[in-house]
């Protein structure tokens, strides 16, 4: 531990210290060699203690040559040492690290029961309580709360040197997942289905909200790819299909994306993809969670709007309490994103942002002329390259995927052409139609066989062809089944019997005959040779 400063001693033990300066400067002027014992008794008796003190503090002085040098130091026990002996010692710090610093968090009277018992159960005495705790208040605060999982004192002990932001709108983008607090219920039975995932992206400079992806599905590299297609589009055809008359100008490439280190965020074709389209990928620290703020704030305000909605989880189980969320649920998948979507344009871009002081979307538009507006050259080539594709084979009915049927005269050239799979491009908001690659390279528009049937989302399509499936197996007939099964296999049985008769039948039957044909050779040696008789007639 450093010396404290001069301005942080105490009035009284300065003045003292002082006084002792003056009386050893005065001796060591005075004095040219090494001084007699009895001189310094003299300056000791000045200063008003012990020789051996006055010794001490001439040492003391001509080593530092300051008042500070002089100030008496708390009497006790000096810093940081340690009564315990080394056998105790080791076990305070291998029960702190085994049994203290877990997750699970336990208490310090449990710590301190475990260390008195492993000192007992070897034969030690037990250290104080109080030196316990003293060995906790030497483990750096902050490595202790990481390995306890205590986040609120990671984040209250953790610099924040600067301010992550941008200078520019669509400078940096960042995109983040949750999963929402609320149940949605399915389009036909209005039974609940789950809690949905949202995707969120977000403009740092403006804190626009640049686009948003909801699904039933968990966070993967498709979610992450809509966000951002959703993202970089313009929005007004999205906007007027869900009836919002609200605008949501936001369009535009970003720079950079600022993602966390998930899995769908790593993939080949999200990393591909941005780098085709020169979108840089800037990869949060791990374990460093303030450097996506901004996002996370945003879904700590969307999550806060979705609590007052039918079926919500709450964010803690001390506000949900005995509200059962499954059974007030009532928005579907479709009306909780045109909700979300209200809310985004409607509310959250209109209303005053703390930080800025301003709305997003003022900011935004005082911002919107200095935008380098960057769109895709190829805006197809762009789209397919963030949709999740499959491998089909064409038959003469066309392309079947998820128990749908497309078609497309485009393909019909290549029919019975090749055998080979073609990849296949779709969108899972919007399964009306897919994009078909063709042996020859280009991609072809393939819309429904039907065409008199909606548009329909993946979600929605998979939901029927479950729901069709177990439609016909409640209509199966198990016990007829059964029934048939057995009498099948009698049938087999006993046909198997009836077979197996008629060849031993007809084997008996072959050997009597043998019988009767050779009946006079009898007692004859086949062995030895016949004699031969001439016929004389």
């Amino acid at each position: 531990m450093s010396d404290p400063f001069p301005n942080e001693i105490d009035d009284a033990l300065w003045d003292e210290a002082c006084r002792r300066a003056d009386a050893i400067r005065e001796f060591l002027k005075r004095r040219t060699g090494n001084a007699t014992a009895a001189e310094v008794g003299k300056l000791a008796v000045k200063m008003g203690v012990s020789q051996a003190t006055a010794y001490r503090l001439i040492k003391l002085f001509r080593a530092g040559g300051t008042v500070l040098s002089l100030v008496d130091r708390k009497r006790g026990r000096p810093e940081g040492h340690r009564t315990l002996d080394e056998r105790r010692e080791e076990i305070v710090r291998v029960t702190i690290n085994a049994y203290y610093l877990k997750r699970t968090r336990p208490a310090v009277s449990q710590l301190v029961r475990d260390v008195q018992t492993n000192c007992i159960s070897v034969g030690l005495k037990p250290p104080h309580r109080r030196t316990i705790v003293a060995r906790l208040a030497d483990i750096e605060l902050q490595k202790r709360a990481k390995r306890r999982g205590e986040q609120k004192i990671v984040k209250a002990t953790t610099a924040v040197p600067g301010v992550f932001g941008a200078g520019r709108p669509l400078e940096v983008v960042q995109i983040d997942h949750t999963k929402a607090d609320v149940f949605v219920v399915d389009e036909e039975t209005r039974q609940p289905i789950g809690r949905p995932w949202l995707t969120l992206a977000m403009d740092v400079c403006s804190r626009m909200v640049t686009g948003f992806y909801l699904t039933m599905g968990a966070p993967s590299r498709l979610s992450t790819s809509l966000c951002l297609l959703h993202s970089v589009f313009d929005k007004s055809a999205w906007l007027r299909e869900r009836e919002i008359r609200e605008l949501w100008p936001v369009a535009g490439l970003p720079n950079t994306v600022h993602v966390d280190n998930g899995p769908e965020f790593r993939s080949r074709a999200f990393k591909r993809g941005c780098q085709d389209a020169g979108i840089a990928i800037d990869w949060r620290p791990p374990g460093e969670p303030r450097f996506g703020g901004h996002i996370e704030r945003l879904i700590g305000t969307q999550m806060g709007k979705l609590h007052l909605l039918p079926g919500t989880t709450f964010s803690n189980e001390q506000d949900l309490g005995e509200y059962d969320s499954k059974r007030h649920a009532a928005l579907t998948l479709r009306e909780l994103e045109r909700y979300i979507a209200l809310d985004i344009v409607g509310s959250y871009h209109q209303s005053i942002h703390g930080a800025l002081g301003r709305p997003p979307i003022a900011v935004w538009r005082e911002h919107e002329g200095e935008i380098p507006l960057r769109l895709p050259p190829d805006r197809l080539r762009f789209w397919l390259t963030f949709l999740p594709e499959q491998e089909r084979t064409l038959r003469p009915t066309g392309i079947h995927l998820f128990g749908l049927r497309y078609w497309s005269a485009a393909l019909s050239a290549d029919v019975g052409r090749s055998d080979r799979r073609l990849l296949v491009k779709y969108d899972p908001r919007d399964m009306a139609r897919i994009f078909v690659r063709r042996p020859s390279g280009n991609f072809v528009d393939a819309r429904y066989a039907d065409v008199t049937l909606p548009s329909i989302t993946l979600h929605e399509a998979l939901i029927a062809r479950r729901t069709l499936l177990a439609k016909g197996r409640r209509e199966v007939d198990t016990r007829a089944i059964v029934r048939t099964a057995i009498t099948q296999r009698e049938l087999l049985e006993t046909a198997t019997k009836k077979t197996a008769a008629a060849r031993r039948k007809t084997a008996s039957s072959k050997s009597k005959v043998d019988d009767r044909g050779w009946g006079s050779l009898r007692g004859v040696d086949s062995s030895k040779p016949v004699p031969f008789v001439e016929d004389t007639d």
